[in-house]
C-alpha cells in the first residue's frame, strides 16, 4: 500500500515536471499541457482513493493526532 502511495506520487511529481517543460517549449497550439494536467488530476483522484481506502480497511494508520 505505501509502494504505491509513494509511486503515485512520484508520477504526480514526474507529470507536473513534463507539463512544465512541454510548457516552455511548444508552441501555443499543442496540447501536451492540457493533456499533462488531465493525467495530474487523474492520478490525484487514484492517489486520494487509495489513502481513503486505506484509511477505511486500517492498512493506513493516522499518527501525530
Amino acid at each position: 500500500m505505501k509502494l504505491l502511495i509513494l509511486f503515485l506520487f512520484i508520477a504526480i511529481i514526474a507529470s507536473l515536471v513534463y507539463s512544465f517543460f512541454s510548457l516552455m517549449k511548444d508552441d501555443s497550439d499543442s496540447h501536451r499541457t492540457v493533456n499533462m494536467l488531465f493525467v495530474r488530476v487523474s492520478l490525484t483522484a487514484a492517489l486520494l482513493a487509495t489513502l481513503i481506502y486505506g484509511f477505511y480497511t486500517g492498512s493506513l494508520t493516522p499518527h501525530g493526532l
